[in-house]
């Protein structure tokens, strides 16, 4: 009984042994096999990244088809605390207050300062103003571009002649809707673009009114 009874424990050490080698065998494959994927992941992020900085680069490389340009040798840059009269509406460059306008995706029901606007637009920010005549649903739509978006801001303007207009320093597009093409180019080409001459300056800590 005694020699079954050893062979029985010898029997199932062995099994035991046998079962978490396998285990040992196995959760070192699963792990390898998950080493893997996350590699082949970081691969397929880092590659869709790099086709992503491309393209921006390529629609960087292109002028906004009716956009309007203004010399920003002319365009001044003082701070002041004074009423500044700008020949364009909205404005795009000139003398503007020392805060800016908070554009960090900042959606703005009622106008905004245009001195602490134009600030905003030195620091790289695309401005989107829309008047009566924009409808409801395109300034829903820019509203959650906007809101999605570090570095742009969005306010109305009934006086503006266009229906919806973007601005950065020195550049204006005007479009009709929300869906034009050239928005998200507009987008693209000049949030935080060469055009900005403080790149990298906050958009917060700035002013906030709604």
């Amino acid at each position: 009984m005694r020699r079954v009874e050893k062979a029985r424990e010898r029997r199932n050490k062995a099994i035991a042994i046998t079962v978490s080698s396998a285990v040992v065998v196995g959760l070192v494959g699963f792990g390898t096999w998950v080493l893997m994927e996350q590699k082949q992941e970081e691969k397929r992020q880092a590659a869709a990244a790099e086709k992503l900085r491309k393209e921006a680069e390529e629609i960087r490389k292109k002028p906004v088809e009716g956009e309007q340009l203004w010399d920003v040798k002319n365009l001044g840059r003082n701070h002041v605390e004074t009423p500044v009269k700008y020949e364009m509406n909205p404005p795009v460059g000139g003398d503007h207050h020392p805060r800016w306008m908070n554009c960090n995706g900042d959606v703005y029901k009622n106008p905004v300062p245009e001195v602490n606007a134009v600030h905003s637009l030195e620091h790289g920010a695309v401005w989107v103003t829309y008047n009566d005549k924009a409808a409801p649903a395109d300034v829903d739509k820019l509203a959650a571009t906007v809101g999605k978006t570090p570095y742009t801001l969005m306010s109305p303007v009934k006086e503006q002649t266009g229906t919806i207009m973007l601005s950065a320093w020195g550049k204006q597009l005007t479009v009709d809707k929300a869906d034009d093409p050239r928005v998200a180019q507009f987008f693209t080409k000049y949030v935080q673009g060469e055009q900005t001459p403080e790149p990298g300056a906050a958009c917060t800590s700035g002013v906030a009114a709604k």
